[in-house]
């Protein structure tokens, strides 16, 4: 950490707002960093339909996740953030407090919907940290904030499967319920600006083809590219550890993923010169292909998944600080939400296809195949990036 000032992420952190609304933001994304384990025991254990039935669960709601995200980011560019929370809140408190009374089918398809209308926890809490810091701090807030995430994904799934265990998947479900009304209680109830005071908003909304198009899509892209990475990752992670029969390692595996994200997130956020989204892109792609080599080795794996997992929060923290240069602060909640869906769809792509080269080479050639696409994507990206753009030209660092 020699060389990373630590001090812009205490200014920013005093800024007005900042403190409570990064606190309420870590709780609030405990619940939904815990609802793919909590859904995946309850159909294929308390449900009994096994674990193939709970992955058409699972894939429905992130299906509906990547439709919904945009559809709620430009709900509130047009409405605001109220109108959104009384949908969001609303069905999924319905959907999670009704799910113990759901047969598998019914579950299903409800799924999709609660996926499509639910609260987008991540990408409101991207939203409002750009909102609430200037613009010059950005890249420290959103450091903050995808450390945040990372907080949130350690504690939430651990939470609710202490829960699902020690009593049932039903009492996790009407936790999880209860747990983002309350939240989404406590955001309507707060209601924090979308928008930065100093941004302009006068004047007819810029069309999407005006913005959506060259960089932006390229950063975009780039999303894609890095949750191909991180899924193929997790899904090569499991198959390593199932091999050779240490699945109860699994937590310290992902404790060392989510740590070395964490790190460097504070490193992205405290030094002066940071490398671009598609430098992080091609370095997190090319550090994992060689992570295949501590397979039939926990102490191994876990150090060779550090490196590629350095660069997971401060290319989350990257990608929306340009985003949120790049869209027009009218149409920032539409553009965070397709950032969302960029990272729905990655994940979508990445973990079937690190899957089937598992099945015939095993976890390396997961984490191989995971790499080489990442660094495929990033060409396209940087491709895209080249295209010439008018407006809000993609800094350059």
């Amino acid at each position: 950490m020699t060389g990373v000032d630590l001090a812009p992420f205490k200014h920013v952190l005093m800024l007005p707002g900042v403190r409570p609304f990064a606190l309420l933001m870590f709780f609030a994304r405990m619940p939904p960093a815990a609802t793919g384990v909590i859904l995946t025991l309850h159909v294929a254990v308390t449900l009994d339909r096994g674990y193939g039935a709970a992955g058409l669960v699972g894939a429905a709601g992130t299906v509906g996740m990547g439709l919904g995200a945009p559809l709620m980011g430009k709900l509130i560019d047009e409405r605001g953030l109220r109108p959104m929370l009384a949908v969001g809140v609303t069905a999924s408190a319905a959907f999670w407090l009704t799910a113990p009374l759901m047969g598998y089918w019914t579950l299903l398809a409800t799924s999709f919907l609660v996926g499509l209308l639910g609260v987008p926890m991540m990408s409101i809490g991207r939203q409002v940290i750009t909102a609430l810091v200037p613009q010059d701090r950005r890249r420290v807030a959103l450091s903050v904030d995808s450390i945040s995430v990372e907080l949130s994904f350690m504690g939430g799934p651990a939470l609710g499967v202490v829960v699902a265990t020690k009593f049932s998947t039903n009492v996790a479900l009407l936790f999880i319920g209860v747990s983002i009304l309350v939240a989404g209680v406590l955001l309507y109830w707060a209601n924090p600006p979308m928008l930065h005071g100093d941004e302009v908003v006068d004047g007819p909304k810029p069309k999407l083809r005006e913005w959506l198009r060259g960089r932006i899509f390229g950063v975009l892209v780039v999303c894609v590219g890095a949750t191909v990475c991180l899924a193929g990752m997790e899904v090569s992670a499991i198959a390593s550890l199932e091999h050779i029969g240490k699945q109860s390692w699994l937590g310290a595996v992902f404790f060392a993923m989510c740590a070395a994200s964490i790190v460097g997130g504070l490193v992205y956020g405290g030094v002066k010169r940071v490398p671009s989204v598609l430098v992080l892109l091609v370095l997190m792609a090319a550090l994992e292909i060689p992570v295949g080599l501590g397979d039939g080795n926990v102490l191994l794996l876990c150090l060779l998944l550090v490196p590629m997992n350095l660069m997971c929060a401060p290319l989350i923290a990257a990608s929306g600080e340009h985003i949120s240069r790049l869209a027009p602060p009218t149409a920032r909640g539409l553009a965070i939400g397709l950032q969302g869906s960029a990272f729905t769809m990655g994940n979508a792509i990445g973990a079937p296809v690190a899957g089937v080269a598992i099945d015939r080479g095993g976890a390396p050639a997961g984490f191989a195949i995971a790499g080489v696409i990442g660094l495929l994507v990033a060409a396209v990206a940087w491709l895209l990036a080249r295209q010439r753009q008018r407006v809000n030209p993609l800094p350059v660092r």
